[in-house]
């Protein structure tokens, strides 16, 4: 006996349903790991940042012989990504003196002697970032915490 057999083109349904479960497997580790990957590299950008700005606060010194005077944003915030506004900003940099952190370097009462760095994140997931001409470099999440001085509870070193 001899029948015929007919191929179906298309899909079945349980097939369309294991490519939607595979799917949303990959959707939910993706995302969260694509998520880590951005405020990564927002830290990452905002440290460098910092530490160009540190390159140019020792140039400073070595012509001048302090830090008053330097011109690099520090009497308004450096705002990353430059020039992004809003809910677009991710970090906001200040530079003040280190002896009177009340003071910009271009008050001309500062003293010059000390340099403070704050990168303050826009986003509470991040890490807020003080880097100090004493050398103390430390971050901790809750921006609170972060003062011109130290880092505080929960403070880890970078």
């Amino acid at each position: 006996m001899k029948g015929k057999f007919t191929y179906s083109l298309g899909f079945t349904l349980i097939e369309l349903m294991i490519v939607v479960v595979i799917v949303a497997i990959f959707a939910a580790v993706a995302i969260p790991s694509y998520q880590a990957y951005v405020l990564r590299a927002d830290a990452s950008r905002a440290q460098q940042q910092m530490q160009q700005i540190a390159v140019q606060l020792s140039r400073q010194k070595s012509r001048n012989f302090n830090y008053i005077g330097l011109s690099t944003g520090a009497t308004t915030p450096v705002i990353l990504p430059v020039g992004a506004t809003g809910s677009a900003i991710k970090y906001r940099i200040t530079v003040r003196d280190g002896d009177d952190t009340t003071k910009t370097l271009t008050d001309p009462t500062a003293l010059g002697q000390n340099w403070v760095i704050r990168a303050e994140a826009s986003d509470p997931n991040n890490f807020t970032y003080l880097f100090t001409s004493n050398g103390l470099r430390c971050k901790n999440k809750a921006t609170s915490n972060v003062t011109y001085i130290t880092c505080g509870t929960g403070a880890e070193p970078w």
